[in-house]
């Protein structure tokens, strides 16, 4: 398979199937990339991973995922580092990732090492944001709408990571050009055949991947949950400082427990350094 994007690095586009959709709890069984390199080459990657715990049932009858077919496979950990590596260097897509994949994948990795995978000079870019902003439906209908095939084998990951490849090139021809108009009435071309301006597109402003942090309308941090929403992050860990201890002694994702150790490390710096 060959594809038409025009890109300065390899965009990785990936689909995952897991336990559940628990980011801090469930686990990956599999995940299937199709590497798109600048030359219009695809080198695709597909795995099934020993979850290191069950296959809930309804997990199961959606994927066709069951624990006798992943208990020989490799866990997450055996495998990190090799996963890493074909991922080194590239951008990162695909259909709902930025709410989900990715941050189930940065999650594995973090509990594996937190040096392995690194995320911060990559863009994203989420096919079903382009698609629900400009024609609001599922995977299957998009494959249907854009390419005018039926998906066979959806909640396969194979089948899903190339039908969202094909997905991402028929879209760019649709509407590169397209002007859309925006909330504030203004109009705008916002889809281009460019990485970073589908990343500028499809990317929310984010703090962490589950967003218990966000960012005001003042681009400050608060809290987005539970008894602390909407105030400053800083402000809170100042004022009651074992909001912080509960949170990471409670069950929030790693890569949440992280950004948030970093704003209290660089608060602290403030205050003391």
């Amino acid at each position: 398979m060959n594809h038409s994007l025009k890109l300065k690095k390899p965009l990785a586009v990936f689909d995952l199937e897991t336990t559940g959709t628990n980011i801090s709890r469930d686990r990956i069984v599999e995940i299937s990339i199709a590497k798109a390199m600048p030359d219009g080459s695809v080198e695709i990657k597909t795995k099934r991973i020993n979850p290191e715990m069950p296959i809930p049932i309804e997990s199961s009858l959606i994927h066709g995922i069951y624990d006798e077919d992943v208990k020989d496979e490799p866990t997450f950990r055996q495998m990190a580092k090799s996963m890493a590596q074909f991922l080194q260097g590239c951008d990162l897509a695909g259909f709902n990732s930025n709410r989900f994949d990715i941050p189930m994948l940065v999650e594995e990795f973090l509990r594996v090492d937190s040096s392995l995978f690194d995320v911060k000079n990559r863009k994203f870019v989420d096919v079903q944001r382009i698609f629900h902003q400009m024609e609001p439906r599922t995977l299957s209908a998009a494959y249907k709408f854009y390419c005018d095939k039926t998906l066979d084998n959806a909640h396969s990951a194979e089948a899903d990571t190339l039908a969202t490849l094909e997905v991402l090139n028929a879209q760019i021809a649709r509407y590169e050009g397209v002007k859309i108009e925006t909330k504030k009435g203004e109009e705008i071309e916002p889809i281009k055949n460019d990485v970073e301006v589908l990343h500028e597109f499809t990317s929310s402003k984010i703090v962490d991947f589950a967003a218990r942090m966000a960012y005001n309308d003042k681009d400050e941090i608060v809290f987005n949950f539970g008894k602390h929403k909407g105030k400053l992050v800083t402000d809170v860990l100042k004022r009651e400082p074992a909001y912080f201890d509960w949170i990471m002694n409670n069950d929030f994702p790693r890569d949440t427990k992280q950004k948030l150790t970093q704003i209290k490390l660089s608060t602290s710096n403030t205050l003391f350094g």
